[in-house]
């Protein structure tokens, strides 16, 4: 498949696209949603809602653009592969230019709907969760993704943890400094060893999970460009600011169940902890208000408080890896921000 892409960022040009890719489209109603110019290559890619009813994903430089048809690809192969998957219809695909347009679902985004999950609804959420995860981690989706689509890349890489020691420290509070150094050396040591490897998503958070809003039940898992090898913990990395801790640890607990493997909930909390704090320091150095406008500091008491939750405070010895050990929180955890990244 040949790859190209936008010559800009307008609305006109995803018109100009959508004549190639989807002629019956182009003369329809186009709303873009960040479609912002950069100066980053990395970042030159939006989407927009057609007539209200498709959703386009499309990119105006070759790093998205190469994205967007990996995205194409796993779409394609995953629905041989794990045809229990909740993915996106496919209405049409190209790599030149590089467009992807699905239907869009009657769904809103984990974050607009975790609230009303109340904890007589959170053992259906769970299993929602955890069957996702448990279907795409089977041994076997990866061995017949890799032979249909050859070469998979790895997960896009967080902050190091020495980044983190090196910068984050000017964002925080100077009695958190030395508790973040902690968690950094642990993480560390958690993450010398290899995990087993899976197929992941990548990018599970929860922007890119879409739920009924009725029946607070999973409907549609979106965003595939990040999907490749990677370890079953890293796509849980989100969920314990996400979901909260005791969704999380019932989401753990059903995946433990329904795949009949173990999860280690210090790997899970050492790539949780990259994520949060790799997200907070790209955002204070580059102007952006984090998302629930609140500080790196007041982040860096979240992770605390979840940590706590499960045994692992102050240098302790963790209480073990799977979420059955996990003990339950010493105080009542705050409704967590939405620590994932920009929406699909």
């Amino acid at each position: 498949m040949s790859l190209t892409w936008l010559d800009e960022p307008t609305v006109e040009a995803v018109r100009a696209a959508l004549r190639v890719v989807a002629p019956h489209l182009a003369g329809g109603t186009i709303v873009p949603r960040g479609l912002e110019p950069s100066d980053d290559p990395r970042w030159c890619a939006a989407s927009a809602v057609v007539d209200g009813r498709f959703v386009a994903k499309f990119a105006w430089a070759e790093p998205p653009a190469r994205r967007i048809r990996h995205q194409i690809r796993m779409l394609e192969v995953l629905r041989t592969a794990a045809p229990r998957l909740p993915l996106p219809v496919v209405v049409a695909a190209s790599g030149s230019p590089a467009m992807l347009v699905t239907q869009r679902a009657a769904a809103t985004p984990f974050f607009d709907v975790r609230h009303a999950i109340t904890p007589a609804a959170r053992p259906a959420a769970a299993d929602d969760l955890a069957a996702v995860l448990a279907e795409l981690h089977d041994p076997r989706v990866l061995a017949a993704v890799s032979e249909a689509a050859g070469p998979l890349p790895g997960p896009m890489e967080h902050a190091s943890t020495d980044t983190l020691r090196a910068r984050f420290g000017a964002l925080i509070r100077p009695d958190q400094r030395v508790l973040v150094s902690f968690w950094c050396d642990r993480a560390d040591r958690v993450l010398a060893a290899p995990g087993r490897t899976v197929l992941v998503h990548g990018d599970f958070h929860g922007d890119n999970h879409l739920w009924d809003r009725a029946s607070l039940r999973l409907r549609l898992v979106v965003d595939w460009e990040t999907a490749g090898p990677g370890e079953p913990e890293f796509d849980l990395r989100c969920l314990p600011g996400d979901c909260g801790m005791d969704l999380f640890t019932a989401t753990v607990a059903a995946y433990e169940r329904m795949s009949g493997t173990t999860l280690d909930m210090n790997r899970i909390m050492a790539w949780h902890l990259r994520t949060v704090l790799g997200d907070a320091l790209w955002r204070a150095e580059a102007g952006v208000a984090l998302p629930d406008h609140r500080t790196p500091a007041q982040w860096v008491d979240d992770l605390e408080a979840r940590f706590a939750a499960l045994g692992l405070v102050s240098g302790a010895a963790p209480s073990g890896t799977g979420a059955a050990r996990a003990r339950p929180p010493r105080r009542p955890s705050r409704e967590p921000p939405p620590e994932g990244g920009a929406p699909a």
